[in-house]
Formats: C-alpha cells, sequence, structure tokens
C-alpha cells in the first residue's frame, strides 16, 4: 500500500519525510496540504495531527505524526534497502539519535526565527524583521562552530556514513542558505561546507527539490 504524506512541498519537515522515503525507495503519494491557505489549521486537519503541524503520515491503517519520529520509523522499517541510514551498531544509533535530537533541540530553534522573519513575514506581505533574526544568526554561528568541529572528525554527523543525522538538517538549513541568502555561515568552516555540498549532491534530495519545482 502506497504511503500517504500529507504536507506540502513548500514546508522544511514534508521534505525530510520525502528525502527519507526516496533514500529507501518507498513509494508514496503526497496529498497536497495548502499550507499558504491554513488548511493544516482546519478541524479535518487538527483530527488527525492535534498540533497543527505538516506532515502526518498514512500508512495503511496507522497514521501519524513528527518528520523525525516518521524518517526513523521508515528507516528502521526498511532498514534492510538502506542499513546505514539508522546505523548499522547499537553505537551508530545512538550517534544518529544524538544528532537527531541536537537538531530539533539546538539547532532548529535558530533556524526557524531567522527564517520566520526574513522569509515567511515578506511571503505574506508582511515587512521583514532583521533584529531578532540576526539575533538568532549569532546563536546558530556558535552552535555551527560545534558542527565544524564534528566534520573535521568524521565525514558525516554520525560517523563515517550518511545518516539521517545529516539527513533531517538539509530542509530547514537550505532555506537558510538558499532562500534567506546567509551563505556566509558557511566561510571559515570548510568541512561544514564540504558536508553540506556532499549530502545535497544525494539523488534523493535532488528528486525532493525537483517535486518543489514542478
Amino acid at each position: 500500500m502506497t504511503v500517504k504524506v500529507y504536507g506540502s512541498t513548500k514546508v522544511a519537515c514534508p521534505q525530510r519525510v520525502m528525502h527519507c522515503l526516496f533514500e529507501l525507495d518507498v513509494d508514496f503519494e503526497l496529498v497536497p496540504v495548502d499550507f499558504e491557505a491554513g488548511q493544516h489549521k482546519s478541524p479535518a486537519y487538527l483530527a488527525k495531527q492535534p498540533f497543527g503541524k505538516i506532515p502526518y503520515v498514512q500508512d495503511g491503517d496507522f497514521e501519524f505524526y513528527e518528520s523525525r519520529a516518521i524518517v526513523r520509523y521508515y528507516a528502521e522499517k526498511y532498514a534492510e534497502r538502506n542499513p546505514g541510514l539508522l546505523g548499522r551498531t547499537p553505537e551508530q544509533r545512538a550517534l544518529v539519535d544524538q544528532w537527531l535530537y541536537v537538531d530539533a533541540i539546538n539547532y532548529d530553534p535558530h533556524v526557524y526565527p531567522i527564517v520566520f522573519n526574513l522569509l515567511i513575514l515578506p511571503s505574506k506581505g508582511l515587512p521583514p524583521n532583521p533584529p531578532p533574526a540576526m539575533e538568532s544568526a549569532k546563536k546558530l554561528e556558535e552552535v555551527l562552530d560545534i558542527y565544524e568541529a564534528q566534520l573535521s572528525k568524521t565525514k558525516y554527523l554520525a560517523g563515517d556514513e550518511f545518516t539521517l543525522a545529516d539527513l533531517t538538517h538539509i530542509p530547514a538549513t537550505r532555506l537558510v542558505l538558499e532562500e534567506v541568502g546567509m551563505v556566509s555561515l558557511l566561510e571559515g568552516r570548510e568541512n561544514l561546507k564540504a558536508w553540506w555540498v556532499d549530502i545535497t549532491s544525494r539523488p534523493a534530495w535532488k528528486k525532493v527539490m525537483q517535486l518543489l519545482r514542478n
């Protein structure tokens, strides 16, 4: 049965899920949710995702949400298709989980204010609000220094193989670097820059970007 992903190609969290499914060669159907029109706040949608976020996933009779939980579920369910994605040993899986939590707790909270104040507000016809965005960018730079140090020791965040630890960072980082235009965040961080070029060159991610352009 085809997996149904309820979301939008324009939003980071559904992109994360689609990327994972492409990496695992899992067939899925994107069921459009008009994020800009607020469809994710409608009673029908809230009955499925009570926090009003996208995406949620329907896999047969199983329905659930939260993009990081979704990618972890599919990486485990289809582990034979890409055994490195979740980690091949208990230690590797622990490191993947570590970076998934780092992304959610220490990384994304600095990224979101940048995207919201410099990208989302103008998309709604409102003026950008640079001060909180710049404050978050300063905090993000401190986090990126930690990433740079890690990537000086290993090719990818959780070791020398691409995993969910790397995958989960791509959509929101792309918004900051490419849509907002803060490519200067990579300057002086050569390991981070090489990592970014590497992970965004993956065929599965290119498929996500093709969906976004269509």
